[in-house]
């Protein structure tokens, strides 16, 4: 296997377990961010972000001299074989990418290689963003070496990123060039996986392909399951009956209050704006937006028609992260609920979650009661969201509502329990499509 001298720009998601599951497969590996703090950090082992096994093995590959962290862009790129970009595309008011980090990270490359360099982009871009970000490079080169410039999509997960990577259904690349897809298979030569080749755009494509489809997937089942609530069936044996046909599959088909995270509402969106751009309206990808939209906030409805206010009544949450197994609030409909909440005069919030606290108080610093357990929040409670299905909410029985709240109502966006137990057990509960 020949090794590699990677360079990783960008420590979040994308860039960070990109990084380290390089290292973990024998490849040189630096990691560069512009946060001095955030770098110390790493090279202390501490990892910037809840992702399972990834702590572990950034302390490894640390220790066995495969992987470093530094804020030197500079030193990082100027001998690099391949860089790797993993910056953020965040979304903007419009729905479209903000590509300025990219931009960013490009100009520095270009002003300090010195030797010829695979430019591999890993961020999620609209379609034509490579060729821009080769063109880019080029225009603002200060030495005579050769650049390419590669699109490799990740398809992470995130609270099962490392993998997702080290066992992926797939690697994509998009390169324009023998050379470059002859570099870029060799890096992922010892991953042993299979690779799809294809040219630059088509692989752009399939990423936003991909998570919009699953995205309407999710979007389609949260309709299906509104309408099983106003005919009397049940979305979950609806749901069974359908996994058996292998041309639909088992997976996304659980109805909830929504998809959450740093990808689907932000690559439904924009690919919707690409479209757009192009003269071209993607019905099914806007309707799934639009159908996402409401479904966040359904549960909050079905209380505001029981209440008649929320001022002074105890509100228990269960769950503030977007899905269980990560520290992200992005899009977590929790967010959305809350906002509604105290807009409407909720002033007794009591919010729990194993690893969501510290990055929701960053939003809601005193609004909001946090505490260790969910059984504090439920203690005396008039009303219980459950916005999370983490494993800690899931071994509440359904006798601990009716002991330990006032009133014991429940709406449960993730659908834990059995509507016929929690009715038995003297619960007024309400969830999706049952």
């Amino acid at each position: 296997m020949k090794q590699y001298k990677i360079a990783v720009a960008g420590t979040g998601y994308v860039g960070l377990v990109a990084g380290v599951c390089f290292a973990e497969k024998g490849h040189q590996v630096i990691c560069v961010d512009v946060d001095e703090r955030k770098v110390e950090t790493m090279k202390n082992g501490i990892c910037p972000i809840y992702e399972e096994d990834l702590e572990e093995l950034m302390q490894k590959n640390y220790k066995e001299g495969r992987l470093d962290y530094t804020t030197d862009y500079k030193s990082a790129y100027k001998d690099a074989d391949a860089i790797f970009i993993g910056v953020g595309t965040p979304e903007q008011p419009d729905g479209s990418a903000n590509l300025s980090y990219i931009a960013t990270v490009s100009r520095q490359i270009a002003e300090n290689i010195e030797k010829d360099c695979l430019v591999v982009v890993k961020s999620t871009v609209p379609i034509g963003t490579n060729d821009k970000v080769e063109q880019f490079i080029k225009d603002f080169l200060v030495n005579d070496v050769k650049v390419e410039v590669a699109s490799n999509p990740e398809f992470l997960a995130q609270g099962t990123a490392v993998r997702d990577t080290l066992q992926a259904k797939r690697i994509i690349i998009g390169t324009e060039s023998k050379e470059a897809e002859k570099k870029l298979m060799e890096i992922y030569e010892p991953f042993e996986l299979p690779i799809v080749s294809v040219n630059r755009r088509s692989a752009e494509m399939i990423k936003y392909a991909s998570n919009d489809f699953l995205a309407l997937k999710i979007s389609y089942m949260n309709d299906i399951a509104n309408l099983c609530e106003l005919v009397g069936a049940n979305i979950e044996d609806v749901a069974k009956g359908m996994s058996y046909d292998p041309r639909i599959g088992a997976k996304f088909l659980n109805a909830g209050i929504g998809y959450g995270g740093s990808c689907f509402p932000k690559d439904t969106k924009a690919l919707k704006y690409l479209a757009k751009q192009h003269g071209y309206k993607l019905k099914t990808v806007e309707a799934a937006v639009d159908v996402n939209a409401q479904q966040k906030v359904k549960l909050f409805k079905k209380a505001s028609e029981r209440m008649i206010t929320f001022n002074g009544v105890k509100i228990a949450i269960l769950g503030l992260t977007f899905k269980p197994g990560t520290d992200d609030l992005r899009e977590a409909p929790s967010l959305d609920n809350v906002e509604l909440l105290l807009k409407n005069n909720a002033n007794n919030i009591y919010a729990y979650d194993p690893v969501g606290e510290d990055n929701f108080k960053k939003r809601y610093p005193t609004e909001i009661n946090y505490v260790s357990t969910p059984e504090e929040a439920l203690e005396g409670a008039n009303i219980c969201f459950i916005f999370t299905e983490w494993n800690e909410i899931k071994e509440i029985k359904p006798e601990e509502y009716k002991k330990l709240m006032k009133t014991p109502l429940v709406y449960d966006g993730r659908n834990i329990y059995d509507v016929k137990e929690m009715e038995e057990k003297g619960i007024e509960y309400y969830s999706i499509g049952r």
